[in-house]
């Protein structure tokens, strides 16, 4: 597919609260303007959050915080990857209230605060911290970003289905370097050089059912840093992806839809993502596997995390490997 390049600032709703049609295409650079959700007359379809993971040779960690409008939901995740041991804190409340999720990326801090799970970031040009708290786990990482680092940002539209747009501005940031420290149960643990954060930011209108695919790497090989971010099934049919390949910071954007095979009776069997740009092959070592049901809210997570070996090329034709770089694959069933 021949997917637009936005390269200046545009307002990603219109004057009615409406996917604003100059808004569709991809970024480099966050260059949406987001603000405009909530509003209009959709609310209880408003999706907001701000998703990070950090992974480093010993430990896992995972943060979010987020607003569906008539709930929060704010967690703190880590795996300790000698012992197998995971700590969960998750915390649902309702309204918005203890949300804290600026109009658009980078435009001031995000915060939850609740009881349990208290969470901090904050954005400035050099990086991004992340900071919180939860009974067990505390920490505080630096997510750098490097002197002309990209990202990718998509706007992907859905059919108007019941009438009301439905449509996802998201922002995949992979291969940020990672440093800081995590604390579990009084016991400090150094993140070293080598460890790798990404973000998923999202801001949107959803419809009630989704499923999706999602995966991201961050590593080096050989003398280049390499992030991949790949994605299907939420954005298959929209003349959209949210497919890339980072090499040294440098985003190139894939527009193919790949193949995603894999087995959901065995989550921990290798994953396999290809087409003509891509031989993949993904070999998870843990699965996150999560379920919350709540009223309104139903959802299922497989979340392997492992090993990519094979090649992806972008949309200028050029193979990278990505062999030996860690990441996650992901399959997701959400009813919110």
């Amino acid at each position: 597919m021949t997917e637009h390049e936005i390269t200046s600032p545009v307002a990603l709703t219109d004057s009615r609260g409406a996917l604003n049609p100059a808004a569709l295409g991809w970024t480099r650079i966050p260059l949406h303007d987001t603000s405009g959700i909530p509003g209009g007359r959709a609310w209880g379809r408003n999706k907001r959050w701000e998703y990070w993971c950090v992974m480093t040779p010993t430990h896992i960690l995972a943060l979010t915080v987020s607003c569906i409008d008539y709930l929060s939901l704010h967690s703190v995740w880590v795996l300790d990857r000698t012992t197998g041991e995971e700590l969960d804190s998750t915390v649902l409340s309702p309204g918005g209230r203890s949300a804290t999720l600026p109009g658009s990326l980078g435009d001031g801090p995000v915060r939850a605060r609740t009881r349990t799970v208290n969470i901090d970031i904050e954005d400035s040009a050099e990086e991004t911290t992340l900071r919180g708290t939860t009974p067990r786990v505390s920490f505080d990482v630096a997510a750098a970003r490097p002197a002309g680092h990209e990202s990718l940002g998509v706007v992907v539209p859905w059919r108007k289905g019941d009438g009301v747009p439905r449509f996802q501005y998201t922002v995949k940031d992979v291969a940020r370097p990672a440093r800081g420290s995590i604390m579990i149960d009084g016991t400090s643990i150094d993140i070293p050089e080598g460890s790798w954060a990404v973000l998923d930011h999202g801001r949107g209108r959803w419809p009630y059912r989704v499923w999706w695919n999602w995966a991201a790497g961050s590593g080096v090989v050989g003398d280049r840093t390499i992030g991949l971010q790949l994605g299907s099934k939420w954005t298959d049919g929209s003349g959209m992806t949210e497919n890339a390949v980072v090499v040294d910071g440098r985003v190139t954007k894939i527009g193919e839809e790949f193949v995603w095979d894999y087995d959901a009776d065995d989550w921990m069997a290798p994953w396999h993502i290809h087409g003509t740009g891509a031989d993949l092959t993904f070999t998870p070592f843990h699965n996150k596997h999560s379920r919350t049901n709540a009223l309104l809210v139903s959802t299922r997570t497989d979340q392997l995390f492992g090993v990519w070996t094979g090649w992806v090329a972008g949309d200028d034709g050029i193979r990278v490997d990505v062999g030996g770089i860690e990441g996650f694959a992901e399959d997701v069933l959400n009813r919110w």
